[in-house]
């Protein structure tokens, strides 16, 4: 029995968002996702298997393609200059109310940052069995590994994860309108305000890939952060705009220049009421994928030349 192209495609269409779901949380990265689900079609086309179950077959290519991606993106990811984030994703293209929330907690930076600690097979392992539910038999045959194989590759990554893994809190309304106090005070450079909202370890690293300036590497402690972000983020949201958005499942902004052209994200961190980590994004080749791109070297003269001038008429 054959299936006909257009029923596998109508098959592998609806499969989709869950195929991307499980290589970019294995990636990290949006591109090199959208890459290997690409290269799943082409290969589920050229195969002449029929298989029992098509979410099992799909999920077991776009697994081993992942993992081989990943081998590879490691050595890059060695060479990286300055910190290293995953591509920041708007929304997750795959729902599933049963696993609503391992779904939202496993998209994080703070977990994709966690999962980078382990390998590539304990990552996918632990992908496929504690974000996606799948059963052993499908795990083995997804990684080439027997399921024994497979259950110790699962206890170990959970060790690791469960030794470090982020807590958020559960209301996102409450996230949401901290977030909101904390762009406002972004905006009017209200370090007092800033200054409230920060966990007092609190810190702030950015990812420029050396492709872009970057505000800061990495800042730490209350007093450090919020002075640092009420001098500058004044005159860049009167050049930029910070649009409010979840970003990787938490509250963040996409920083767009005058012309709307993206320019970097911004992700916070919340834990126990304050904002314990800020993660930045500027490097273009990590936004590509959230449409046109700021020139960051423009936008920065821009924002430099700005600070000058209101320093001059400040001291007249």
């Amino acid at each position: 029995m054959s299936i006909s192209t257009s029923a596998r495609a109508e098959e592998f269409q609806e499969l989709r968002p869950l195929l991307f779901s499980i290589a970019y949380r294995i990636l990290g990265s949006v591109t090199e996702a959208e890459d290997t689900v690409q290269d799943t079609w082409l290969r589920y086309m050229a195969s002449a298997t029929v298989p029992t179950s098509t979410k099992a077959f799909l999920s077991a290519l776009v697994t081993r393609a992942s993992i081989d991606v990943l081998r590879s993106a490691r050595v890059r990811r060695e060479e990286y200059i300055g910190p290293w984030f995953p591509e920041p994703l708007l929304s997750d293209p795959y729902q599933d109310p049963e696993r609503s929330a391992e779904l939202a907690d496993s998209v994080s930076m703070a977990a994709l940052l966690l999962l980078e600690r382990l390998s590539p097979l304990e990552r996918a392992v632990f992908v496929l069995r504690e974000v996606f539910g799948f059963g052993f038999p499908e795990i083995a045959n997804s990684v080439g590994r027997s399921e024994a194989a497979c259950r110790q590759l699962a206890v170990r990554a959970r060790r690791h994860m469960d030794l470090a893994r982020p807590r958020f809190e559960a209301d996102q309304k409450e996230r949401e309108e901290l977030a909101a106090r904390f762009f406002d005070a972004l905006r009017d450079g209200d370090v007092e305000s800033l200054r409230e909202l920060l966990a007092a370890d609190v810190q702030m690293v950015g990812d420029a890939g050396g492709k872009a300036p970057a505000l800061a590497r990495s800042v730490i402690g209350a007093e450090n952060v919020a002075r640092l972000l009420a001098a500058v983020f004044p005159t860049v949201t009167r050049i930029a705009h910070m649009e409010p958005h979840l970003v990787n499942g938490q509250p963040g902004a996409i920083l767009r220049d005058r012309d709307g052209n993206v320019a970097g994200t911004m992700v916070l961190d919340v834990l126990g009421g304050r904002i314990q980590m800020i993660r930045s994004v500027v490097n273009p080749d990590k936004l590509s994928h959230l449409g046109p791109l700021a020139d960051p070297w423009a936008l920065t003269r821009e924002i430099k030349q700005a600070r000058q001038e209101d320093s001059g008429s400040k001291g007249e």
